[in-house]
């Protein structure tokens, strides 16, 4: 019995174009100034968005204020306390948020 050939796969490919190199977005390279209630955490002197989230991921994990079980939760110590207006526990999302309002252009 002869064995059937598989037929021949056509390689598709396409001519590969060199990925563009993304560009930052200026506005948020733009050095910004925390109030003073964000600047015990992140410092007084202004600084990019990025930096400053940085920063505020860095004493999250330094003081280990991630929630345990649900991960995308932060609870809030006395420093952080006042940047979360008061509240214990917000998300990574609401985070965000409440850090903006202690950033001024």
């Amino acid at each position: 019995m002869a064995k059937k050939k598989a037929p021949a796969k056509k390689a598709a490919k396409k001519a590969a174009k060199p990925k563009a190199k993304r560009k930052p977005n200026p506005a948020l390279m733009k050095p910004v100034q925390p109030d003073a209630v964000l600047g015990v955490i992140v410092g007084s002197k202004p600084a990019p968005r990025g930096q400053i989230t940085k920063k505020l991921w860095d004493y999250i994990k330094k003081n280990g204020l991630q929630d345990k079980k649900n991960k995308r939760n932060i609870n809030a110590d006395a420093a952080l306390g006042a940047v979360f207006g008061g509240k214990k526990t917000v998300s990574m999302f609401e985070m965000t948020k409440l850090v903006s309002k202690h950033i001024s252009a």
